[in-house]
């Protein structure tokens, strides 16, 4: 490596050591919010509920990312039936049908009334705190008896709304995003535990 790439050295040791700082935080003033976050989860798929999730952009990724854990498996050393997830980003006939047809605000909003019923849970990804279409969602769910729990940064109108709240420390996106991936992760190996550990 030569000097003058030492700038990105020090980029990436940088972006490493706050994203960590940041999952230090999760860890001194979220961990109650995770377990009572896994706790209901699990409930709602011993009740042959279902979870479903939503969000913007980055947000969007992470909710297929998570649904996918929870369908599939999260890991391979562990074998058990798949969760009834779904991430109400993928349908892209229908995002954009109805995006083009009445408006963005609304895409979660029109899945919840559809295929949403009472005893489902709804997360609502969002590092603002603030995605309209959201908060839509999160609103219709409350209407329909779907307990709801967002995860966001620390500040936004999501955390009002939902049933449940998991907010990471700070307002850094990258680091919030991060730090939901981890969060994702640990909601599905704590649900699956519970529930299959057994087995």
């Amino acid at each position: 490596m030569q000097k003058s790439d030492q700038w990105m050295v020090n980029r990436a040791r940088t972006h490493l050591i706050e994203s960590s700082e940041t999952k230090i935080q999760v860890i001194e003033r979220c961990l109650g919010a995770i377990i009572n976050a896994a706790m209901a989860i699990a409930s709602t798929f011993r009740s042959q509920g279902k979870l479903m999730l939503c969000g913007n952009g980055g947000s969007a990724a992470d909710c297929q990312h998570i649904a996918a854990e929870f369908l599939s498996t999260l890991t391979q050393d562990f074998r058990r039936p798949g969760l009834n997830a779904i991430a109400l980003t993928t349908d892209t006939s229908f995002l954009t049908a109805f995006s083009n047809d009445y408006g963005f605000e609304g895409i979660f909003k029109r899945q919840v009334e559809s295929l949403g019923a009472a005893g489902d849970l709804l997360i609502g990804f969002s590092t603002s705190g603030n995605s309209k279409n959201v908060i839509q969602a999160m609103e219709a769910a409350k209407g329909q008896q779907i307990r709801t729990l967002a995860l966001t940064g620390e500040r936004g109108k999501l955390a009002d709304i939902a049933d449940m709240v998991i907010a990471v420390p700070g307002s850094n996106t990258q680091y919030i995003q991060e730090a939901h991936i981890a969060i994702g992760h640990i909601l599905c190996d704590l649900v699956e535990r519970t529930l299959f550990e057994d087995q």
